[in-house]
């Protein structure tokens, strides 16, 4: 594993003009939060719980270990999370814009604190007419919009739970999260837009109900979206504007107990049902705006965009919950970044005066291949900060993001978190971090991160091991729904001890600065002739070659080597065939020698006009790993964007 390169970390340290006003000012004090930290754990954490929450009864109690790993925070505390986020903002930002949706078209619509308030009372008010009582759950299958935050905000209004599933999830993926929450309601569209084209989604709906077996779904709202003809059964089928017609627009909250479940969301594992990961209300709402505060130096003048979907528990964290508790104007985009064309995202960041940007790898990725001059072409130069989410960024995408999208005066934030630990874990800040491209920096103060082998004693720096968290923190993932020994095997493995909580995911420390570094999950950590090396490295070594856009690395088993790499590129141009490809292949691979190892070189490359993405732009690396063992394809890839292209990376 190559170390960091130091001459990186003076060239790209944060504007001090960008970052003069930040929330946290200098190492020193961030080291002064690390130390009040480990000084007094429990002090620290109750001390933000009050200042940055509206309790409707304070809490006494800190953190509760006496049922480990089952933490609770707060717990005889009581709060409503709709409240935070958008009553106390009434007063003094009611007429603020709260969302800026930008619809797939083009076309776009503010709505105020105040509007959103009143249209998020209607709808509870409306939730409540069906009999709903706190604890139910409810199932929300829709496409971005304001009306899915709208249907997440109600919910935890009333104190139900909801499990949003993504509208590109497919109708068995539906049932599986159906049987698994047993939901009373599900709320839908009749369809979406998405790159100019009408997609249906209340079928998905109706098919999956007619697949699962409990029969607990009473009734399906649906929102009109595209106005398609679609399906009706006026027995179960519930019209949203029916709804909420002639409800009073106020909604007294359920004051319900900071440990209350504030939803699920189902992860995907490459074998196994989806784990449905729980949140409990407080925890998680504190560490969300903590982050907006302290990752992204919210101001009051702020136009935030997060690109992602609240499918995904980035949307979640900020989009439907942490923009809106820190009283923030956000972006809500329903498009795809590449229509019309593949300036929409620089489109709509003049369009709209965006800020905070904070996009993913992929995305980024993508748009240098189909444009990499077009942010020029645009005023950009509102923006202030920069953001990366989701995996890894390489370091050749990472600095394209800092001179061509910021400007060079934009810190970005290379955020590492995951749906379990409900926010940021390791990043920058943008008053504090010097920046290396292609590492997250250091944990966001307070929690307590580490890299350990695999015995759980920590490695010295500059040795490649497992990330761990070693302190409960109260953003963190409570429970799989309806399977506690799931969650204490999969998350705090007898053989670390059983008190620490694995991220699954390999890290590295530099030995001077020590920063982290994200060597990609431990399935992608490769074991070839003894040597540990990260998918990730080798990937950024290809994506660093002049004629490669996008490159993606899994292993398979070798005889001899125990394991070999197998490499997946997109170049910039196009694809060759023949002895053109055969000696681009050989080309790379020297490439790739020279930039880390000869030992690191991929046995086998192949190219393909694309990667197989999920309609997210998630790369779906166990697919990869399947082709690479010739193995056939028998998950669901519905939910991919672009299903042909296995066929084309078959060899």
């Amino acid at each position: 594993m190559n170390q960091l390169n130091k001459e990186e970390v003076r060239v790209f340290y944060p504007d001090q003009q960008t970052v003069s006003q930040a929330a946290i000012q200098g190492m020193q004090a961030y080291d002064a939060l690390c130390a009040e930290a480990e000084a007094d754990y429990e002090g620290f954490w109750a001390k933000l719980a009050r200042e940055l929450l509206s309790w409707h009864k304070p809490f006494k109690t800190v953190l509760d270990e006496s049922d480990a790993p089952f933490y609770q925070w707060f717990p005889d505390g009581e709060l409503n999370v709709s409240y935070n986020c958008l009553d106390r903002h009434l007063e003094k930002r009611g007429n603020k814009t709260a969302i800026l949706f930008e619809a797939d078209d083009g076309s776009s619509t503010a709505v105020s604190y105040r509007d959103l308030y009143q249209s998020v009372c209607k709808f509870a008010n409306g939730l409540k007419s069906l009999g709903l009582k706190t604890g139910d759950r409810v199932v929300i299958y829709m496409p971005m919009g304001v009306e899915v935050i709208v249907a997440m905000q109600a919910c935890a209004r009333l104190g139900l739970i909801h499990s949003v599933v993504f509208g590109g999830f497919s109708s068995k993926s539906l049932v599986e999260r159906i049987e698994d929450a047993q939901p009373r309601i599900i709320i839908t569209s009749d369809g979406q837009f998405r790159g100019g084209k009408q997609m249906p989604i209340k079928s998905a709906v109706d098919e999956a109900l007619q697949e699962e077996q409990s029969r607990c779904v009473e009734k399906v709202i649906v929102f009109k979206r595209t106005g398609e003809a679609i399906s009706w059964d006026d027995s179960r089928d519930i019209r949203w504007d029916d709804l909420v017609a002639n409800q009073p627009d106020s909604c007294e909250p359920a004051w319900v107990s900071a440990e209350h479940p504030l939803f699920l969301l189902y992860t995907s594992g490459s074998t196994g049902k989806p784990k449905g990961v729980q949140h409990a209300s407080a925890g998680y709402l504190l560490h969300a705006l903590n982050t907006m505060r302290w990752t992204f130096d919210i101001k009051d003048s702020d136009v935030f965009w997060c690109t992602a979907d609240v499918g995904w528990i980035t949307g979640h964290s900020y989009v439907a919950y942490g923009p809106l508790a820190a009283g923030a104007t956000q972006v809500v985009f329903e498009g795809i970044p590449t229509y019309p064309d593949a300036s929409r995202f620089w489109k709509v960041i003049e369009k709209h005066k965006v800020s905070i940007f904070y996009t993913a790898p992929t995305a980024i990725r993508t748009l240098i291949k189909l444009g990499g001059d077009l942010p020029a072409q645009h005023d950009l130069s509102s923006l202030r900060l920069l953001g990366s989410v989701g995996e890894p960024i390489n370091p050749e995408a990472w600095k394209w993001f800092y001179h061509e999208v910021g400007g060079g005066r934009c810190p970005i934030m290379d955020t590492f978190w995951q749906t379990e630990t409900g926010g940021h874990v390791i990043t920058p800040l943008p008053g504090v971090t010097p920046l290396v491209p292609g590492s997250c920096t250091l944990p966001f103060p307070g929690l307590d991160v580490a890299v350990v082998d695999e015995s759980g004693n920590e490695v010295e720096r500059g040795i490649g091991g497992f990330l761990v968290i070693r302190k409960p923190w109260p953003s963190m993932i409570r429970n799989i729904w309806n399977d506690p020994e799931r969650y204490k095997q999969s998350y705090f493995p007898e053989d670390l001890g059983g008190k620490l909580y694995l991220a699954g995911d390999g890290a590295i420390r530099d030995p001077e600065t020590g920063y982290f570094t994200i060597m990609g999950r431990i399935d992608d950590v490769l074991n070839v002739s003894g040597h540990r090396m990260g998918t990730m490295e080798i990937e950024s070594a290809l994506v660093a070659n002049p004629l490669v856009a996008e490159a993606a690395v899994v292993g398979k088993p070798h005889d001899i080597k125990g394991e070999s790499i197998v490499a997946y590129v997109v170049l910039k141009g196009e694809r060759p065939t023949g002895d053109a490809a055969k000696n681009l292949v050989e080309s790379l691979r020297a490439w790739v020698g020279k930039e880390i190892g000869p030992i690191a070189k991929p046995d086998e490359i192949r190219f393909g006009d694309n990667l197989p993405k999920t309609r997210s732009g998630k790369i779906m690396r166990r697919l990869l790993r399947a082709l690479a063992r010739g193995d056939d394809i028998t998950a669901d890839i519905s939910t991919l964007e672009n299903p042909a292209i296995l066929q084309q990376l078959k060899s």
